[in-house]
């Protein structure tokens, strides 16, 4: 039993490193998380705060694997154009631009005010 789940953990790993490697809205997300973790801490934002950052980055994630996942799916079963697979993969990057369209509002909401004070601007 412990050797299926280090089975499953290693090629869960393999996904997601394979994932890094190849896919550049990875590194965006890298970069992203990268710039508002910094931010938190720069800016020591609240409990609350992190806790909104946090997720939005663990959603994005989540979300950029599974369109990931869906294209590549859909690529296997016919890799010429195909309406239906067209639609799928549309609406799985719906997903994704739907989380990325929350995490840059609610990060707008939390940065932008710290940002204005930070530079002398009144809020």
């Amino acid at each position: 039993m412990i050797k299926r789940h280090a089975d499953s953990i290693g090629h869960a790993t393999d996904g997601l490193l394979w994932a890094f490697r190849t896919q550049p809205n990875y590194r965006v997300h890298a970069l992203l998380t990268l710039l508002a973790l910094a931010g938190g801490a720069f800016f020591r934002i609240s409990y609350n705060e992190w806790l909104l950052i946090v997720v939005f980055i663990f959603t994005g994630l989540i979300i950029e694997t599974i369109n990931t996942s869906i294209e590549k799916m859909g690529d296997a079963v016919d890799k010429s154009y195909n309406e239906d697979i067209k639609i799928s993969k549309d609406v799985s990057a719906a997903a994704m631009l739907i989380v990325a369209l929350g995490a840059l509002v609610v990060s707008s909401i939390i940065f932008i005010p710290k940002i204005l004070i930070y530079l002398g601007m009144s809020f």
